[in-house]
């Protein structure tokens, strides 16, 4: 049976981890506001862009750019997005099954992957995915040079015809509690879909020819594309760990009420048995 010692050693040892899980909580948070802010920020020029670049190609009869062209998807590419480090939650696993569920999707073609983030480097490593490219330790702090490097991989690699599709795997930051899973086509750049019915279109005025103008904006959309699978990955990253450091440090201090109350009925029980051999002992000599 576990003495007084054990106990209070016990208790000590979760105290201190308890100590961490709260500390690791609180530079999740800080990080998380930053995230947050860039994730947010990044989303209306994501969208203007995107509309922008399908009234252009509205504009074209038959727009023609490397980037558009439409070919059977018999070589896939996946941008792969996980987190850097563990002690997120189901944040990692999250995304890993749903990259498997594209895979086995895919099953019969040829499929490329390159993984950003160091726990989906090692998990699609493991399961046999050929890397067309890797990074590690980007997500941390997001750097649009290592978006526009990402992209223009990605580019280069559809415009030689050596895949056929590139998709974008990856956490979209809804809020603290509910993170979204995504997968995003992103090449070819899907033409725009048809005016709906009763809806006003704005007329644009262009100085430039609108081919010279799909030509700059296409590359354009692909490295922002990326840049925001980047910022929102990281902001989810982030309110995961944040969510699970919480329950942690909530988990230990339950842990610790319940074997500070079985101590104390161990004591009680110790000083009571001690008082009966005390009153038993004088009642034998009496």
């Amino acid at each position: 049976m576990p003495t007084l010692l054990d106990f209070r050693r016990r208790i000590r040892s979760v105290r201190n981890t308890q100590q961490i899980t709260r500390a690791m909580k609180f530079v999740a948070a800080a990080r998380l506001r930053r995230a947050q802010e860039n994730a947010l920020a990044a989303r209306p020029f994501a969208h203007e862009l995107a509309r922008l670049l399908r009234s252009i190609m509205g504009r074209i009869e038959s727009p023609q750019h490397p980037l558009l062209a439409q070919r059977p998807e018999k070589r896939v590419l996946a941008v792969v997005l996980s987190g850097e480090r563990g002690l997120c939650g189901a944040f990692n696993s999250n995304i890993l099954r749903k990259a498997r569920e594209f895979f086995v999707s895919r099953k019969g073609e040829t499929l490329v992957a390159i993984p950003v983030g160091r726990k989906g480097r090692d998990a699609l490593r493991k399961a046999g995915i050929s890397f067309a490219a890797e990074y590690v330790n980007v997500l941390a702090r997001v750097e649009f040079a290592t978006a526009r490097e990402i992209s223009s991989l990605v580019a280069q690699l559809y415009s030689k015809e050596e895949v056929d599709a590139v998709y974008l795997i990856f956490s979209e930051f809804k809020n603290v509690l509910a993170p979204s899973l995504a997968l995003e086509k992103i090449l070819p750049v899907q033409t725009p879909p048809s005016e709906a019915a009763g809806e006003t279109q704005v007329d644009y005025l262009y100085e430039q020819p609108a081919e010279r103008l799909l030509d700059a904006l296409l590359p354009r959309y692909v490295e922002t594309q990326v840049l925001r699978a980047m910022l929102e990955s990281s902001a989810a990253e982030h309110a995961a760990r944040m969510t699970a450091m919480e329950s942690a440090t909530k988990n230990a201090g339950e842990v610790i009420d319940a074997l500070t109350l079985y101590m104390n009925k161990v004591r009680q029980a110790a000083i009571t048995r001690e008082i009966i051999e005390i009153v038993s002992g004088a009642a034998s000599t009496a």
